[in-house]
């Protein structure tokens, strides 16, 4: 095909990319290493078959500046999550017990929502919670790309990756967005089901961080063409849990590298019952970070204002979750 010249979905064989999937029938592909057969229906951890299992697909201006864009991006929310925390503001679709978190597209379907994303203005596509839909996402990326269609991809994912997996999605992704919640083993498991978090989630970064460096690199307009940039979510209750991942990321990563330290923590409904998740997180224990965040020597990145934790909670059982 010529590759400047735009075709759609019906235009293109997409049998060969769905072709893809096929290692989900072995499925090692995130660090839970079920090795079940996702065509078979045989459900692993994240309790998800070899569909395009998707709760959502729609343009997003909530991330941060440069992954927005002046028109938002084109997020596509994956169901379900090979991590279970139990704060997660999407709790609605992530939750792996929930078996209408989201609905079985077909390849051609999820290319022309994308693609109406992309008319309307989108520049890039994010994939929201990918790590277990790895082989999903090379699928829509080279049928895009048959389609003639380069938006920046974004993989924003929450860190509980293989590097191996990783390493072969380098041609691919042009911007990771990932987590790096924990470096206290003992809280990674009581809130997210993942003792191993700390140990994996520092190899996953040290992997992306040699794909792409501590440079985020703007187009004019702004909008992140490649780099790396890693989201910290400040819990209540764990000023010392953030201070380790920011010094860690300090002295085994790099101060240059994008952070964006969030303090928009909500306490949603399944934490009614689980303190100190069940309170807002106070200014001053925010501040706490914020001042380390500087101590440690960054210089690159986002610092949230606290009424920010009511303005990013999204409802999944609207048809535009993030609308209001």
């Amino acid at each position: 095909m010529e590759p400047d010249k735009k075709h759609s979905a019906q235009d293109i064989d997409l049998s060969k990319f769905e072709l893809l999937l096929e290692e989900l029938r072995q499925c090692n592909i995130c660090p839970r290493n079920c090795n079940v057969d996702r065509f078979a229906g045989r459900a692993g951890y994240c309790r998800s078959d070899a569909s395009f299992y998707i709760s959502s697909i729609v343009v997003h201006r909530g991330e941060e500046p440069p992954v927005s864009g002046p028109n938002g991006i084109c997020n596509v929310f994956f169901g379900h999550c090979n991590l279970q925390c139990v704060y997660c503001q999407n709790y609605q679709i992530s939750q792996n017990k929930n078996a209408d978190a989201a609905r079985s597209y077909s390849l051609r379907e999820v290319l022309s929502e994308i693609i109406s994303c992309l008319d309307a203005g989108c520049e890039a596509v994010g994939f929201v919670s990918p790590s277990h839909f790895v082989p999903q996402v090379k699928a829509i990326v080279g049928a895009l790309h048959a389609m003639g269609r380069y938006p920046v991809i974004v993989f924003n994912t929450n860190g509980y990756d293989k590097p191996g997996v990783l390493e072969t999605l380098g041609e691919i992704v042009d911007v990771y967005l990932p987590d790096f919640k924990y470096m206290d083993a003992a809280l990674a498991k009581k809130y997210s089901g993942a003792k191993d978090y700390p140990a994996v989630a520092a190899k996953a970064l040290r992997e992306m961080y040699h794909q792409k460096g501590s440079s985020l690199i703007l187009r004019e307009n702004g909008v992140a063409e490649r780099g790396l940039l890693i989201r910290h979510l400040v819990l209540p209750g764990h000023v010392q849990n953030s201070i380790d991942v920011l010094r860690f990321i300090a002295d085994e990563i790099s101060t240059s590298v994008h952070i964006s330290l969030m303090s928009q923590y909500y306490p949603v409904h399944p934490v009614r019952n689980i303190s100190p998740l069940n309170r807002p997180l106070y200014a001053e224990e925010y501040q706490k970070v914020v001042d380390a965040f500087y101590r440690l020597g960054f210089r690159n990145g986002w610092i949230q204002e606290m009424e920010s934790n009511e303005n990013y909670l999204p409802d999944f059982d609207r048809e535009q979750p993030f609308a209001g």
